[in-house]
């Protein structure tokens, strides 16, 4: 996560006081959408082959939080600490409390069941630690999130949970 320090400035008794936040708040994107969770680790052996591989079971899972707001995915973007992304390039709307799984590998999308693949059968998320970002179709950060596996995935089933 992104740390960000804040001044504050305080009108009091006729005088200006600037006061700096305490350290190390995590960054609140405003934005309806929000990175779930996510399977960095698919469960077996790392098999990135098209045919029999585990890429499909390597998935990123984005919620839209609003509880009025339909947002239609086209145009974001979900990219890496290293740079791979992928970009949401057709029509796919979240209804307010949605979420869609944004999986590896080669498959049919499915508003109804909540899928989108990557059609890629390269893992995106390394095993250990990455950072993922997901971007606004204007270019600002709808949200971005870091794990290690030691740190955050403390039952080590490959699966970690941001929002809930």
């Amino acid at each position: 996560m992104r740390i960000r320090h804040t001044l504050a400035a305080v009108a009091a008794a006729g005088t200006l006081a600037v006061i700096a936040a305490g350290p190390a708040q995590a960054t609140e994107y405003s934005s309806a959408l929000k990175l779930k969770g996510v399977q960095y680790d698919a469960p077996g052996s790392d098999s990135n082959r098209c045919s029999g591989g585990n890429t499909k079971n390597e998935y990123l899972t984005i919620k839209n939080y609003s509880r009025t707001k339909t947002v239609n995915l086209l145009g974001y973007v979900v990219k890496d600490a290293a740079g791979n992304e992928f970009t949401f390039d057709s029509s796919h709307k979240l209804e307010p409390g949605d979420y869609v799984k944004l999986r590896g590998g080669r498959g049919t999308d499915s508003d109804a069941g909540n899928v989108v693949y990557r059609q890629n059968c390269n893992f995106i998320w390394n095993n250990d630690k990455d950072t993922i970002y997901l971007v606004k179709p204007t270019g600002s950060r709808a949200d971005v999130h870091s794990y290690t596996k030691r740190a955050d995935d403390r039952d080590g089933n490959g699966y970690i949970t941001f929002h809930g």
